[in-house]
């Protein structure tokens, strides 16, 4: 079979040539939308973390009460604060330091385990921050 070098392409290899131009039009396409969830992805985690670290930032020691709290954040992001108390302790009393009251008595601290998680929804899964610290506040009345 001769061919003549002007007559073109014929309409076998337009086909071809259109399908395999779909199939990397369709994994372009599909290549786009994976890399914009991911970007979406991080940057719901960056807004997360930046509410979690405030969150537990606003957590005084002066403050510390055992227990469980939690609420809406607004923009689809809900937290919850839990503060632990780890274990506890008595000072020694003022009494040998300059400007001290003698009569000073010792006061008890305690070491509590402050954790702060923020969560939100994305692609129909529930993600989380969790933030987790230490912090020393006035303990509660000595127990005999």
């Amino acid at each position: 079979m001769n061919r003549d070098p002007q007559a073109g392409f014929t309409l076998l290899e337009v086909l071809i040539a259109f399908a395999i131009a779909g199939l990397a039009l369709a994994a372009l396409a599909q290549g786009v939308v994976a890399g914009l969830a991911a970007t979406q992805g991080a940057t719901r985690t960056e807004e997360a973390l930046v509410r979690a670290r405030s969150r537990l930032a606003a957590i005084d020691g002066g403050t510390l009460r055992p227990g469980e709290r939690r609420g809406e954040d607004g923009g689809g992001f809900a937290w919850r604060e839990r503060v632990s108390p780890l274990a506890s302790a008595a000072l020694p009393a003022a009494e040998g330091f300059p400007g001290a009251v003698a009569a000073t008595p010792p006061a008890r601290v305690a070491l509590f385990a402050v954790t702060v998680e923020v969560a939100w929804q994305q692609g129909g899964r529930q993600r989380s921050v969790v933030l987790e610290s230490r912090r020393l506040g006035p303990a509660g009345p000595a127990r005999p």
